[in-house]
Parts: C-alpha cells; structure tokens; sequence
C-alpha cells in the first residue's frame, strides 16, 4: 500500500508517517520509483507507536521498544521477552511519575496564588 492508503487506514497523517520514518520507526520497502510500500506490518507499527506515544514515551525509546511488542490475538499489544524492556519501561514510569509531581507542585502553587487573589476582592 503507498503511503495515503497507510494514512487512511491508521488516521495519521502523511507528514507524521514520514516522520515516524526519519525516526527510524518505520522501514517501508522503496519501489525503482522511489515510492514508499507499506504492508500488515506497517499498519500495526503504527497501532503500536501511536499506543506508545498515548504512554508518554519518547519516539527514541519507542525506536529501542517497538520490535519488542506484538499484538496477541486479540489484537491487543503485549510486550515479548526483551533485552532492556522493562528497564526502559520504568525508567520512563519514573520520569513521568517525576513529571506528574512536578505538576501538582505547579497546580499548589496556583491554588495559592489564585485563592491570594481571589480573597483580596
């Protein structure tokens, strides 16, 4: 499939699959003509980087990760027996729970800095 039916069947973009390619996340074939062909394969990478960015991981952890996942068949993704995938999965579990931290100190800070304001009308 060329890359608009690739588009059409995932709903992402054209110009994000060409990223996802400069990324190193999708390898599709080139024809003599030099156009991009995707396959089954492709379709369900894209399931699976899509699934991996909704997580909050980065496109370089996903380019460490995404040929250590699989859909099972149910076609849910589960993760296989890979080197240095759980050690990757929470490093990032804890950079985001970092992150989510952060946050609430920042949404603190505001409900200070809003009920301040509010109480001095």
């Amino acid at each position: 499939m060329k890359i608009g039916d690739l588009a059409l069947e995932t709903g992402v973009s054209r110009r994000l699959l060409r990223y996802y390619e400069e990324q190193g996340l999708l390898r599709p074939q080139r024809l003599p003509n030099g156009y991009r062909e995707y396959g089954d394969a492709d379709v369900a990478a894209v399931r699976h980087i899509r699934a991996m960015l909704a997580a909050g991981l980065s496109t370089s952890v996903i380019a460490r990760l995404l040929d250590c996942v699989h859909d099972d068949d149910g076609g849910r993704m589960v993760p296989t027996d890979c080197p240095g995938m759980v050690t990757n999965l929470r490093r990032e579990r804890l950079r985001i729970a970092e992150d989510i931290e952060r946050l609430r100190t920042s949404q603190r800070a505001l409900d200070t800095m809003l009920a301040t304001a509010l109480n001095r009308r």
